[in-house]
């Protein structure tokens, strides 16, 4: 992912891995030279002696290129790794995928992990090239042990530093692998300090009195998540820690021994004591944490396969559905949309919430959904969207199963806005224009739609206008009502509908507008998209009496349906419950 410059930095930690050599056989012949200076004068010392310096100064030099080159690189693979999490969330998983326990752990994981500095994927690949310096000096350590005191010597120096280096790994990941296993510990514990320290939970916290519980709250999820890793830490570390080291201490007694009596000899010169001394410290320090590396290649490694799994997870299903069908929506709808005896109920749970649903959208005509809440009704414009999967029945499109279609070609075909929709820290235009991204630049269709909506006051009242950014987190920002977010979010329907989607889809459009506005906008709306396939959604029975036709929707089953006038005719549950809403509208009935 870093290309060619992946290959410059390795080359450039092994340049610094051997570098330490200069200086040790500098100083080793500056010794040698001056313990026998009579015989070879002080050029030679100085000559050495520059040498090692040299060296010094030429590793100094290195290191900020060295770090500046791990910092790029691990930049270009995160960002890479950020791109591949956000193509398999957004576009490619299902949204049940995005909802499982498993997933969200891992998605976590995965998030934390890309902003992080330490545990980054980018800083475990750099991690990767900076170990190519100390193995460089462990082999440099060898090839020195060997040439001096020969190749035992150099074997068991070899040996007890990777018996060294493996113990500690092998701790670090064993240690990694049972905190991956407690992700939903360290879920739980992440949410109390995001929410402590969030200014949206501020004013309630502050209010309530509640600190003090969620101070108690966050040192128990704390502990439960940090205790039984401490305990496992100390079980990981404390015995092979104790094992390699004296591993280690053999291995270097046995050296120091080889050392002694190849001088006892005579067998070894000043130099060669000099050269061995420091070369047999180089593999030793294996034993020890590399801070540039150990964390960083655990910890972003596992971050990398958290992203795996969920690119992994996600292309299944993605496959699974394209497998269903890869149709283009084209112009569909052009007859109706129809539901025939669907059935949905949410992954993991048994209860259905729609229960053998039989429902046509007529094309070109609007269709107003009511029923109190928890009656099906987001659930019904899920399905439509292809955001779920019905799991009994049919939903067909001019005839043609939905599941034959392409589901993005399908989803670019609807304008929906959903109850809970997304509140952008971005710029009005932004925030209208993400309707339809591709066309983000058309003003006048940018102008239309806050004009449709009803935002253009709200515009009008913004320090910058369309350029304003809708958050007071950022300089010049400001932040809006619900209710004029309402409109910000209803005008972003009406662009993708200027772009080209043919159904429109509104959540409880105005359920943050009162009484009175919310008639008045949807008077206003039926007229302005007469001729569109329109889905209105709505819990107030009195404010969608002028659609075309109505449907009451109660437990998952559709129970009447027909026009206003109908439906008051017919004295059931709409008329009943719209009588009631007036009632409490009109003050004649205390709320």
């Amino acid at each position: 992912m870093a290309g060619g410059i992946a290959v410059v930095a390795m080359a450039l930690n092994l340049l610094i891995g051997v570098l330490p050599f200069g200086f040790v056989i500098g100083t080793s012949v500056a010794v040698e030279r001056v313990v026998g200076a009579g015989r070879g004068g002080w050029g030679g010392v100085l000559v050495a002696v520059g040498l090692a310096v040299a060296s010094m100064l030429l590793q100094a030099v290195l290191a900020p290129f060295q770090a500046a080159f791990g910092e790029l690189i691990s930049r270009r693979v995160d960002g890479t790794c950020a791109r591949r999490l956000m193509r398999a969330t957004l576009a490619e998983a299902p949204l049940e995928l995005l909802e499982r326990p498993d997933v969200l752990d891992k998605m976590g994981d995965a998030r934390r992990g890309l902003v992080e500095y330490f545990t980054t994927p980018g800083a475990a690949v750099a991690g990767l090239i900076a170990l190519v310096a100390r193995y460089a000096q462990l082999a440099g350590g060898v090839v020195l042990t060997g040439v001096v005191l020969g190749p035992v010597a150099a074997l068991v120096i070899t040996a007890a530093a990777l018996v060294a280096r493996f113990g500690e790994r092998g701790a670090q990941a064993r240690y990694s692998i049972l905190r991956n296993r407690s992700a939903a510990a360290r879920r739980k514990a992440y949410y109390v300090l995001d929410t402590g320290s969030s200014p949206a939970a501020a004013k309630e916290i502050r209010l309530l009195g509640t600190l003090s519980w969620w101070r108690e709250r966050g040192d128990r999820d704390a502990a439960a998540y940090l205790s039984p890793l401490w305990r496992a830490r100390r079980r990981i570390r404390l015995a092979p820690f104790t094992a390699y080291s004296l591993v280690v201490l053999a291995a270097t007694l046995a050296v120091l021994l080889m050392l002694r009596d190849n001088a006892d000899r005579g067998g070894l010169s000043v130099l060669g004591l000099s050269l061995a001394v420091q070369a047999i410290l180089v593999p030793l320090r294996f034993g020890v944490y590399f801070p540039e590396a150990d964390a960083q290649t655990q910890d972003g490694m596992h971050a990398y396969g958290s992203i795996l799994a969920i690119e992994q997870a996600a292309a299944r299903q993605a496959a699974d559905r394209r497998r269903l069908g890869g149709r283009p929506a084209g112009q569909v709808p052009v007859s109706a949309v129809t539901f025939e005896k669907v059935s949905f109920s949410y992954p993991g749970s048994s209860r259905h919430v729609l229960q053998r649903l039989d429902l046509e959208f007529p094309a070109g005509t609007s269709t107003a959904i009511v029923g109190l809440n928890g009656a099906g009704k987001t659930t019904l414009v899920k399905l439509l969207s292809r955001l779920y999967e019905p799991t009994g029945g049919r939903i067909s499109v001019d005839g043609i199963g939905l599941d034959e279609f392409d589901s993005r070609s399908w989803q670019r075909r609807l304008a929906v806005i959903y109850q809970d929709y997304v509140r952008y820290e971005l710029d009005a235009a932004a925030n209208i224009g993400l309707g339809a991204p591709r066309r983000l630049g058309d003003s006048e269709a940018l102008r239309r739609a806050t004009e449709w909506a009803g935002a253009v006051e709200v515009i009008a009242t913004l320090p910058d206008g369309l350029a304003t950014v809708l958050s007071s987190r950022y300089s010049g920002g400001v932040d809006l009502s619900g209710g004029q977010w309402q409109r910000i979010a209803l005008a972003r329907a009406l662009f993708a509908v200027q772009a080209g989607a043919s159904v429109l889809v509104l959540d409880e459009p105005t359920a943050q507008l009162d009484v009175r506005a919310e008639v008045a906008f949807f008077d206003r709306f039926l007229e302005l998209t007469r001729g569109l396939t329109t889905v209105v959604i709505s819990h107030r029975f009195s404010t969608v009496r002028r659609a075309d036709r109505i449907v009451v929707l109660d437990g998952g089953r559709i129970t009447e349906q027909g026009s206003h006038e109908e439906l008051v005719a017919a004295g059931g549950q709409y008329a009943e419950l719209f009588e009631l809403q007036a009632r409490r509208f009109t003050g004649e009935e205390k709320a």
